[in-house]
């Protein structure tokens, strides 16, 4: 796909060769504390979510559906991250902070890739949870492992096809300079602000892509969570509410954390929206999301924290039982 995208790139005709991010910030000053602090969450993303996917992978306890697409949750958010954050630790480091052409596009396509799949995957965990609370006798006929494949198949399938449109789209625009992008990473809203043509059509293209697969899947998750406020209100005990209620909280956490921030930077028209207002929301989606999402299910979750406890002792024992084979010269 990489490939496609360069040599698509490289047949454009262009003035512009490369573009220069300005990044978060161009104070000297803030440089190096900004890439500690970016640095470290970085790090806990990769650990987070690298040992959530190894729980759930290595625990049988775990290999239900919810787990199977949190576990994706995970996969994307691993890779989501990945698309901005070597590229912006370096830009803390180095005075020229250029990107070539084809690079700067490819990061474009994979993070519409990534961030359409957390949009897809957010709905079908919702499903997930309606499904368990108001349907729970007829939970595993109706979520047998060939249908979680199939819904994270989707996700992923739409994921490709919004993004090759709303990259293609951008591409047979001229970029005849200036060439600097007021941002940390290759977004449409200042890929638009280069073009030296009309860019109203991709406006409305970018406007209406975004906002009819946000909304449409903030509908569904919207309708699935009143099916289950009307469902966990229906339970007499306050134990089985507390349950229910429980199992849904990490996820409307992790929507809200996601649709505020991302909502506010991609909802509106590039020429109406502050490029300055939208790099600090697309902080919080792009690099701070990720890293939250396996805190948040790993703190509320008590199946999680059990099967982290028996993984951390049987980590611990096989470590007393080595000791006690191997000898200490």
């Amino acid at each position: 796909m990489l490939r496609i995208i360069q040599g698509m790139a490289q047949g454009n005709r262009t003035t512009v060769t490369h573009f220069i991010l300005l990044g978060l910030t161009s104070q000297p000053k803030l440089q190096t504390p900004l890439f500690v602090i970016f640095l470290m969450i970085y790090l806990i993303t990769l650990t987070g979510n690298l040992g959530l996917i190894t729980l759930i992978k290595t625990n049988p306890q775990l290999h239900t559906p919810m787990y199977f697409f949190l576990c994706n949750l995970s996969v994307v958010d691993l890779c989501y991250s990945s698309v901005f954050s070597p590229k912006l630790l370096i830009s803390f480091l180095v005075e020229k902070k250029t990107i070539s052409y084809s690079a700067c596009f490819a990061q474009h396509f994979f993070f519409l890739v990534f961030v359409t799949t957390e949009v897809f995957l957010l709905a079908v965990m919702a499903y997930d949870r309606y499904v368990a609370i108001c349907n729970p006798l007829l939970y595993a006929i109706s979520m047998p492992r060939r249908v979680c494949i199939q819904l994270v198949a989707g996700s992923y399938t739409g994921r490709i096809l919004n993004s090759l449109i709303q990259t293609c789209s951008l591409l047979p625009l001229p970029f005849c300079g200036p060439n600097v992008i007021n941002h940390y990473f290759c977004d449409t809203n200042p890929l638009l602000k280069l073009t030296c043509s009309d860019d109203h059509l991709n406006e409305l293209l970018l406007v209406t892509f975004n906002g009819t697969i946000s909304m449409s899947v903030l509908v569904s998750i919207i309708i699935s969570y009143v099916y289950i406020l009307f469902s966990i209100l229906r339970i007499r005990s306050a134990k089985g509410r507390h349950k229910a209620f429980s199992t849904c909280a990490s996820h409307l956490l992790t929507v809200t954390l996601f649709y505020v921030p991302a909502g506010l930077s991609h909802m509106q028209p590039g020429s109406k929206y502050s490029l300055e207002m939208e790099k600090v929301t697309a902080v919080f989606y792009t690099l701070v999301i990720p890293m939250l999402n396996p805190l948040i299910y790993s703190l509320r979750n008590k199946e999680i924290k059990d099967a982290l406890r028996k993984a951390t002792a049987n980590n611990i024992l096989r470590g007393c039982l080595l000791a006690k084979l191997i000898p200490i010269s």
